[in-house]
């Protein structure tokens, strides 16, 4: 084995595989625990007192939206940012981690095939992240540049907002238990069954030739140079293409959410062409994580009705229109556009299935 331009003996390349693994693995934690899982622990008890876990970003207080402006758009931009910069910054660089540090055979082992296998196990390594949908997009392409499988890849990115578990407590103590069932049954089915089929149209069923081209299961010889140097090189990189659409795409939706989320009444949203655009907005519309429970339920308090509330239930964590963004570079057009087609018309069936339950 082969690494920087050094020989190591078999046991001394399998003693830095394990050392780069457990750093990944310490590094990855200490963010999780600092970012996510000590906050939410917290804001659990909140959301168990006091029945909210904060006001709508969308709305505020009020019944609707500001008029588009820039104004809405430095607004709804400034408080997006406060909320999820460090999720970012901790997803960026676990991102650009995942390149440098885990191995490319082992990857592929677990995640390289376009089988449900590799979904599922993608998508049972993603509850713990619990990011929202631009803030797991990072790592989601730190993974397909390590030609890990389209299928895997996303039930990764989708599994952290669509399934995450902080969000389905705080969602039982906000809204009911009714709103945590039908969101954990739809991202379910997102997660590992979405993500499963999109491996159809990423044509990527077998690891890729490029890592594996003799078929011995060996991996290609990996980038040489210090881990430093490799680490900047690709955190700078990943910054480079995100950033940009990142922050311009929040802008410009943070402007125009008065028409993307107008006033609702109870009449109009047993509209099934009301359940449907609500489902589209939700679809591109960005938001930090559980977010979606104090849209809905302010929404709610002024007259919107169950269906167009569980069309966001399902589609305004799930993706949004920067990540799909921020993911050009690393999937097929194809690919995105069914993962997006594919939110919509299960926000609708949400919609739907809300309306007949709740």
């Amino acid at each position: 084995m082969e690494q920087t331009g050094v020989s190591l003996s078999p046991s001394a390349g399998g003693r830095k595989v394990a050392l780069s693994v457990l750093v990944f693995l310490v590094i990855a934690a200490a963010g999780l625990l600092y970012v996510k899982w000590w906050p939410y622990y917290h804001k659990a008890f909140t959301a168990a007192q006091t029945h909210s876990i904060g006001a709508s970003i969308v709305t505020g207080k009020a019944a609707a939206a500001p008029a588009p402006s820039w104004h809405a758009a430095w607004d709804y931009a400034k408080t997006y940012f406060l909320s999820v910069w460090k999720a970012a910054v901790l997803g960026i660089l676990l991102g650009s981690l995942i390149q440098v540090l885990l191995p490319s055979r082992w990857l592929l082992k677990a995640l390289g095939k376009a089988d449900f296998k590799s979904t599922a196990i993608a998508g049972l390594a993603s509850i713990p992240g619990m990011m929202c949908t631009c803030c797991a997009a990072p790592m989601a392409v730190g993974l397909r540049r390590k030609k890990v499988s389209a299928g895997a890849a996303l039930a990764f990115w989708i599994g952290n907002p669509a399934i995450n578990p902080a969000t389905l407590v705080f969602m039982t103590f906000v809204l009911s238990w009714k709103f945590t069932l039908l969101r954990l049954v739809f991202g379910l089915i997102l997660t590992f069954g979405v993500s499963y089929l999109a491996n159809r149209f990423a044509g990527d069923a077998r690891v890729p030739s490029e890592i594996d081209p003799d078929g011995s299961g060996q991996p290609a010889a990996v980038e040489s140079g210090p881990l430093l140097i490799r680490w900047l090189k690709s955190a700078g990189l990943l910054s480079l293409h995100i950033v940009p659409a990142y922050i311009a795409t929040v802008l410009v939706l943070g402007a125009f959410r008065a028409w993307l989320f107008p006033a609702i009444g109870t009449a109009a949203s047993e509209s099934i062409l009301v359940i449907i655009g609500v489902a589209l907005a939700g679809m591109l519309f960005v938001i930090p994580t559980a977010a979606e429970i104090p849209i809905i339920q302010s929404l709610m308090s002024y007259g919107m009705g169950a269906g167009p509330a569980g069309a966001l239930l399902v589609t305004l964590p799930t993706v949004s229109l920067p990540s799909l963004l921020m993911l050009s570079r690393s999937f097929p057009a194809r690919v995105l556009l069914f993962i997006a087609g594919s939110v919509v018309v299960l926000g609708i069936a949400g919609g739907l299935a809300a309306m007949a339950w709740l």
